[in-house]
């Protein structure tokens, strides 16, 4: 391992799950195919996984998942709502488990958002999980959306510039509630498909 972290080879086994009627997993498995197994939980909700995910495993001892939550990254179809809820998120790990034939996962690495939906597993499926690494936590709380988001936030005073690019997708009047508005065009409520596409890559960022 070097300062960047590990060094994988392309994935072994890659594909697509389907979940339900209208959604597709994207996923990608690393490593040691007979490792023990990790799954990587990225943030947003709708981030997404990059083979730069990899550099945290030893690619001799671990087997190591990456996939996009319903709707984000390869997911199909991209940037979908329908029938995307934390309890879909929750079920579609289970589901990935048993799709790749584990008895149970040796650790969930979460980060972020990831973080939250790797508690949230563990409390609904304890029997599956036999550890955690949880970093840069967020577990979705009222405080925790105001300080990242809301205007005169803690956020909007460490990173003014960062948080003025974020405020600048949105009409002055849309800009006391950024989380409220942002929401709109997230459920494609906007019918121009230029700015909802912005927006909405905005929102993630």
């Amino acid at each position: 391992m070097d300062s960047k972290g590990y060094t994988h080879d392309p994935p072994f086994d890659r594909g697509y799950l389907s979940v339900g009627a209208i959604h597709k997993l994207h996923y990608a498995q690393y490593g040691n195919r007979n490792g023990k197994p990790v799954i990587f939980l990225h943030g947003g909700p709708g981030g997404n996984t990059s083979f730069a995910n990899t550099t945290y495993f030893n690619p001799d001892i671990y087997r190591v998942i990456l996939y996009d939550q319903r709707g984000a990254g390869k997911s199909l179809p991209t940037a979908c709502t329908e029938e995307n809820t934390t309890h879909h998120l929750i079920e579609d790990i289970e589901a990935l488990r048993k799709h790749l034939g584990i008895s149970k996962w040796f650790m969930l690495f979460g980060g972020s958002w990831g973080a939250t939906l790797a508690l949230l597993y563990a409390q609904r499926y304890p029997e599956r999980v036999g550890s955690m690494v949880l970093r840069g936590i967020f577990t979705a709380r009222q405080p925790e959306i105001n300080w990242t988001r809301m205007p005169d936030s803690g956020a909007a005073r460490m990173w003014p510039a960062e948080y003025e690019k974020f405020l600048n997708f949105l009409p002055e009047e849309e800009r006391r509630n950024p989380p409220e508005s942002y929401c709109k065009y997230i459920l494609n409520i906007s019918t121009d498909e230029e700015t909802k596409r912005k927006r909405y890559e905005a929102a993630l960022e």
